[in-house]
């Protein structure tokens, strides 16, 4: 079956997450993805744990489950870039690949001859996406960044933890995440650009504009109000109620994030009562009178068991649901049920436990053919078939530690 982007080659100098999130998605669609990587050392991934891959005779592998998280299906080409015979490698193959994707500092790949205008030069219809953390423009192009210093640069950690308490970063690195969703995206609609007039461009992502972009209705609401949003622990900012509640043995949450859901909770909780108060009767009244009304639900959600409240809420068609940590997400139903956990052969581990893609498509189903890949695992098969290297010329540049085969 031919996936959506089968047909389509990026060649990917990315490495960490923001960029590798991106191309796994692209990968998981159809598209053939080059990884080039340091001989050696590998994207700084590799060795980002424990926890590492398990080969099969227990040892642990070189791949960190951090690495495994964002590089299935990608080739791997281990090409030493500071290398002058590197960089023409690295030149060669991108005359042969629609995409190129690179998250360097800013003006890095222009000392090595591997900018924008200089393969744009040899291929007019190059689609090269830029990924940084402040964008190509700007004071700060050249500072460096994480995820960690855009979380709090672009206002999610002051938005995020308990009312008095610390600022949190979210438990996942959001902005890398989400700039790989937009770098995706942009991608394909550049592809769409080059696929009716002929040209490619230019893509310049940041991770402080995609997480200040992210901020959503926190965005509005004080652009609206100019009152600085404050942190509300698991409260929400514009719906009441929307937010944990502690029960006799546990805590649920509970999001009804409209009127006929909050009439839907009063029944389950037999209290219709509330629904019908002047006070609690509209979401803004509501909004206006939280502190009331989560005071009255709190004394009533204390008083039974969790899942006696989830099955109730259930059945009254309000979302509702228990605080799963991993090990119950993974044996829950649903998730269960809609095969989220994938496993895909590995030649150094036998095989490799994998989350799945959460896009479904009808006619054109994603599948798990090819694992995240060993270091050099792909580098003579990819210059022996796009570039013509015979086997002789491979082992010269393997000798001179230009390029890292892996056996």
């Amino acid at each position: 079956m031919t996936l959506p982007l089968a047909g389509i080659r990026i060649l990917d100098l990315t490495r960490v997450l923001a960029g590798p999130w991106a191309t796994q998605l692209l990968a998981d669609l159809g598209a053939e993805v080059i990884k080039i990587e340091r001989p050696g050392a590998g994207d700084e991934t590799r060795s980002a744990g424990p926890p590492f891959l398990k080969a099969r005779d227990g040892s642990d592998t070189r791949d960190a489950a951090y690495y495994l998280s964002a590089n299935r299906g990608k080739k791997s080409v281990a090409v030493d870039i500071a290398s002058a015979s590197g960089q023409e490698l690295i030149r060669q193959l991108a005359a042969t690949c629609d995409i190129f994707i690179e998250n360097f500092m800013v003006g890095k790949l222009a000392e090595y001859g591997l900018d924008y205008a200089r393969l744009r030069s040899a291929k007019p219809d190059l689609i090269y996406c830029s990924i940084t953390g402040f964008g190509q423009t700007g004071p700060y192009r050249s500072h460096p960044g994480y995820d960690f210093v855009f979380q709090a640069m672009g206002g999610m950690m002051s938005i995020t933890g308990e009312a008095g308490g610390t600022p949190q970063k979210v438990g996942v690195a959001f902005a890398d995440l989400m700039t790989g969703m937009y770098g995706s995206t942009a991608v394909l609609a550049a592809l769409r650009h080059r696929d009716q007039c002929g040209q490619g461009q230019h893509i310049d992502l940041a991770l402080l504009d995609t997480q200040v972009a992210a901020l959503a209705n926190m965005n509005m609401n004080y652009l609206i109000s100019e009152r600085v949003p404050k942190r509300m622990g698991n409260a929400h900012a514009n719906l009441v109620p929307y937010q944990v509640f502690q029960c006799a043995d546990g805590d649920v949450v509970v999001a009804a994030g409209n009127d006929n859901l909050f009439r839907g909770l009063c029944r389950g909780l037999e209290r219709a009562d509330l629904a019908a108060d002047p006070r609690f009767r509209a979401n803004p009244d509501r909004v206006r009178n939280r502190e009331a009304l989560i005071s009255i639900l709190q004394g009533i959600f204390a008083a039974r068991p969790a899942a006696e409240w989830v099955g109730r809420l259930r059945e009254q068609s309000v979302p509702v649901a228990p605080i799963n940590d991993l090990s119950q997400v993974f044996e829950d139903p649903q998730v269960v049920s809609r095969a989220m956990k994938v496993t895909v052969e590995h030649p150094a581990a036998g095989s490799v436990p994998l989350v799945a893609n959460p896009i479904r498509l009808s006619e054109t189903p994603i599948t798990y053919d090819a694992p995240p890949p060993m270091l050099g695992e792909h580098t003579g098969a990819v210059l022996a078939g796009l570039l013509g290297l015979s086997e002789r010329q491979i082992a010269e540049l393997a000798a001179q530690n230009i390029v890292q085969v892996s056996n």
